[in-house]
């Protein structure tokens, strides 16, 4: 006869997802192994090598906080939005205090064995918060001047913090969490015609005196990247080589010149995934986008079939996550848009990174775990 704790253990694993953690999981192995390749090649030092190790380490960690975060009943987040968010604000304001500074830029917290990066942890608990503040909104007609004016502030001071450290892609990110759920709940025409106006008469204000020279340098050099070969162009010009010398079936395993000849820069963080289609080609990179569409579908799904209005919101919330930084990545590595930093979730290295990606997942785990439950 069945104990209850084995009948507790049953109940548990029958009501996870396991399509949404098969695609999960096949995606982390094509992290592992790209980053294995991204630091062990020729010219790859030892405190490179260890990189791949570590990042196992966190893939562990993250399927921890995945399934922990599953357990959790989303409502919980609910209710300890407030609280999140000041720590987390207080921690972005300690970093620009006390933070580690690293290539001219102050991000991280020492915690003893691992460094904290606040500005990752903050998308997700903003989406918390927003996600609180916008399920209180039913309006049919859309949200006002005034129904946007919390939202906007509780958005604006985490950013201009990333932003001071300097982080302007995960700034970016912040706000196009804000952008994508405020739309979800349905903002007014003559708000958003206001707001474009608005954009466009600062956006030579922002130039000249919001952006620092290497942001201006990274902009001009999305426009021509020709012009700036061995400058400010260099990155951009070795990953379009990257990924346009991997052709169809790439190069192969370990086979890159562009990254195991160490041309290719920080190609274990944000230009992963010009390593993987140089090496594997244009089958192996539509495969990997293949599988993140896939993903990003059947958590949109998800959110939708939430038993409230809270739950559909963080899980819009948490699909925003990742739909932004695959859509910017993939897109600096090709060309479309400018270099702004932003790492490729679930693949590129990072334990900030990767423990959000996998938390935000775990939240859509949470919603999925819970939609027979009512």
């Amino acid at each position: 006869m069945a104990t209850d704790l084995q009948v507790e253990e049953r109940t548990f694993f029958r009501r996870l997802d396991w399509n949404l953690l098969a695609v999960i999981f096949c995606i982390n192995v094509i992290g592992l192994i790209t980053l294995y390749s991204a630091t062990h090649g020729a010219s790859a030092a030892f405190s490179q090598t260890r990189l791949f190790w570590l990042q196992t380490v966190y893939l562990v960690m993250g399927w921890i906080v995945l399934f922990g975060v599953t357990l959790v009943d989303y409502q919980f987040f609910n209710r300890a939005a407030y609280i999140l968010y000041a720590i987390n604000l207080i921690a972005l304001a300690l970093v620009l205090v006390i933070g580690r500074s690293e290539l001219g830029a102050r991000r991280w917290l020492e915690l003893g064995l691992f460094r904290y990066q606040p500005s990752e942890t903050m998308k997700l608990v903003l989406v918390f918060i927003l996600a609180k503040i916008l399920s209180k909104q039913n309006k049919p007609e859309g949200m006002g001047f005034l129904d946007l004016i919390i939202p906007t502030l509780i958005t604006i001071v985490p950013t201009a913090l990333t932003v001071k450290q300097p982080d302007l892609g995960t700034g970016l990110m912040l706000f196009a969490v804000f952008v994508s759920m405020v739309l979800f709940v349905r903002v007014r025409t003559s708000v958003l015609i206001s707001v474009l106006i608005v954009g466009m008469v600062t956006v030579p204000l922002v130039w000249t005196f919001g952006l620092k020279p290497y942001q201006k340098a990274r902009i001009a050099t999305f426009i021509s990247p020709d012009k700036h070969p061995h400058g400010a162009g260099y990155n951009s010009l070795q990953s379009l080589i990257a990924v346009g010398s991997g052709e169809i079936i790439g190069k192969g395993f370990r086979k890159g010149t562009q990254s195991q000849l160490d041309f290719l820069p920080e190609r274990h963080t944000d230009f992963i995934f010009s390593v993987l289609s140089e090496e594997h080609g244009f089958i192996g990179g539509m495969t990997t986008v293949g599988l993140f569409i896939f993903l990003l579908f059947m958590c949109a799904k998800i959110a939708a079939q939430a038993h409230d209005r809270f739950g559909v919101l963080v899980g819009v919330g948490a699909v925003s996550i990742l739909f932004w930084h695959v859509i910017v990545n993939i897109c600096m590595v090709i060309g479309l848009l400018p270099v702004v930093g932003v790492p490729l979730p679930l693949i590129s290295y990072g334990g900030s990174m990767m423990i959000t990606a996998m938390a935000s997942l775990g939240i859509i785990s949470s919603l999925a775990y819970r939609k027979f439950l009512f």
